[in-house]
């Protein structure tokens, strides 16, 4: 059944809903948000409604005796061949034997827009995605929201939606004072100075090679005493194991340390100065995080500087205070989150007149809806769910429907080496980088496991599993399912032969075989499988479908000669022989297409051999 015929379905349970309106068994008023499914059980017919078991409550009786009703209201149709109620008022579809194998003239019509959608055209949505601090290399735990927002901003393409995928560069604030700090400390080590390096320093090596850079450019030009930077700083932290293997302070303070320095820098350098080493480090660490994602096929419409909203602060914050929803204690300026459920109070502006990450935020999330986006995603990492509370709490604040606001949480990612599990800190440099995991596994592999479990679960990425070439890696076994179907065409080709559409239309009532079936059912749920995805943001949903698509398609290649023995053996096949070999091409070939399809909505390439 095509996506077309589906809608036609959902359209005759809405008339016999509209009759039973009429006289008075549902009320009026009562919205159809059934569901139409296919059947994993051909006893029990090619769709399922479940249309008796929502209404049931508005029409006060139980499931059963609704669906009768329903049934003896559905309008007659030519591809229904019959109708009958299951279990507790599941209603089952049977499709006349023809209305099968339209999904196939579907994907042969619409090609790479077979599942595509017009739905929700003319909706501006805007997926902001990664927008990791640039302060080093993006490794593997950014990776997971780079495959999983690029793919859920293709899947909201898919079904209509006018999207744009937006990077915001965190280039303002404490982190980058603390990487300017830190490469302008490597710079002066290279220049012959003795600097104790701060334990809260961005340390990797990457750093050293931003401050060479400086210095092949300005030689000498900055070099200050660091002794005179680190005049009158606080005491660094220092550290001791316990017998437990436990990190234990002893003494000092990192954060009033490294916070020392920056003003030291800051003061010694200047304003020219200062800027110079943050922006040499800015430029540098952007430059590979860009070529990083494009490697990974990952792009932006938007690269959007936290800089740029400085001037969009305080007429933000004028909003709620004009409102009534900020207020000043012990000298800092509060917003009143709690009285929009979040669970305390937030301060906007400190003591000191300088605004928090979170008043940038707000004026970040004003201006995004300022310009006039229908929706907002954001994909964020598990570690800022405390954080979406306040922001939504904000979004009411300021007059701004916070449902317009979808924030998907991904958990953190296990990467596993044999027995050992890597640990990544970006202060220490001792990561795994997602340049190095895409080097070792490939660029399908990792964005395919990157989104194939739900976003709210943990990844435990297995190295060996996604370089292994068996049905347990399984995008190995998506994509050679697609490999099987082209290498059938190129044998074809080489025979001097080709797939005739024609006749395998005319041939495909052949395709009886229950595994047939199954496949065409599943073809035709293509489509409906999208929109779900796409709505839902749930990328897993499509690699599921993927899965069991190449499954069936394996098990009924490996059960079926698509090619008789007569042709491949150069000999004249009978007129039965070519009938069943075209119906089995052209099915092959749809599979084949809608491979391609959704791979390519996830990124993945779709090679013709293996």
């Amino acid at each position: 059944m095509s996506q077309a015929q589906i809608d036609t379905l959902a359209a005759l349970f809405d008339t016999a809903a509209d009759t039973l309106k009429a006289d008075g068994t549902l009320p009026s008023d009562w919205q159809n948000n059934s569901q139409i499914t296919r059947t994993k059980d051909a006893s029990h017919g090619d769709f399922a409604s479940n249309i008796a078991l929502v209404a049931a409550k508005a029409a006060k009786t139980n499931p059963r005796a609704l669906a009768e009703r329903i049934v003896s209201a559905l309008p007659e149709n030519k591809d229904v061949r019959q109708v009958d109620i299951a279990g507790p008022g599941f209603i089952n579809v049977f499709l006349n034997a023809d209305a099968k194998f339209a999904v196939l003239s579907d994907i042969f019509a619409q090609q790479e827009r077979f599942g595509l959608s017009d739905e929700f055209k003319g909706q501006k949505v805007q997926v902001e995605f990664v927008s990791a601090n640039p302060t080093s290399s993006l490794h593997v735990g950014h990776g997971r929201g780079a495959a999983f927002g690029m793919s859920v901003a293709n899947l909201l393409e898919a079904v209509g939606y006018d999207v744009t995928r937006e990077y915001y560069v965190n280039d303002a604030g404490r982190q980058m004072d603390i990487l300017a700090t830190s490469t302008y400390l490597r710079y002066l080590e290279l220049n012959g100075e003795r600097v104790t390096f701060p334990t809260n320093g961005y340390q990797g090596d990457y750093v050293r090679d931003i401050a060479e850079s400086v210095k092949a450019q300005h030689g000498t030009d900055y070099v200050h005493p660091f002794a005179s930077i680190a005049a009158d700083v606080p005491e660094d932290a220092t550290f001791d194991i316990n017998d437990a293997g436990e990190k234990v302070l002893l003494s000092g303070d990192k954060e009033a340390h490294i916070d020392g320095l920056i003003a030291g820098s800051k003061a010694l350098l200047g304003a020219d100065g200062y800027a110079l080493f943050l922006n040499a480090a800015l430029t540098s660490i952007l430059a590979d995080i860009k070529d990083d994602l494009n490697d990974f096929g990952v792009s932006y419409e938007r690269w959007f500087s936290e800089k740029s909203i400085e001037a969009e602060i305080e007429p933000a914050l004028q909003v709620l205070e004009d409102k009534g929803y900020l207020y000043e204690k012990d000298g800092n300026i509060w917003f009143k989150s709690t009285d929009f459920g979040d669970e305390k109070d937030r301060v906007v502006r400190r003591a000191n007149g300088q605004s928090t990450y979170f008043a940038s935020d707000i004026a970040y999330h004003k201006n995004k809806f300022d310009r006039g986006f229908d929706k907002v995603v954001n994909v964020w990492g598990a570690d800022h769910h405390g954080y979406v509370p306040r922001v939504q709490a904000a979004l009411t604040a300021l007059g701004i429907d916070a449902e317009r606001l979808d924030v998907v949480l991904v958990q953190f990612v296990a990467l596993w080496r044999g027995s050992e599990k890597v640990q990544m800190s970006s202060r220490s440099g001792q990561f795994v980088t997602l340049r190095e995991l895409r080097d070792e596994v490939g660029n399908d592999a990792a964005r395919f496991y990157y989104v194939a479990r739900k976003p709210e679960v943990h990844v435990d990425f297995d190295l060996e599993l996604a370089k292994s070439q068996s049905k347990d890696n399984l995008v190995y076994y998506i994509q050679y399912a697609h490999a099987r179907a082209c290498r059938v065409l190129e044998k074809l080709a080489s025979l001097g032969l080709s797939v005739d559409d024609a006749a395998g239309a005319e041939y495909e009532q052949l395709l009886d075989a229950p595994s047939e079936d199954e496949l065409l059912k599943l073809l035709a749920a293509y489509p409906a499988t999208l929109r779900r995805a796409a709505t839902g943001y749930e990328t897993h949903v499509l690699t599921n479908y993927l899965k069991e698509l190449a499954a069936l398609f394996h098990g009924w290649y490996d059960s079926n000669r698509i090619l008789p023995v007569s042709v491949t053996s150069g000999d004249a096949p009978s007129a039965d022989e070519m009938a069943l070999m075209q119906a089995r091409l052209r099915l092959s070939k749809a599979v084949q297409q809608v491979l391609v399809n959704g791979l390519e909505l996830l990124g993945l390439s779709a090679p013709s051999s293996m």
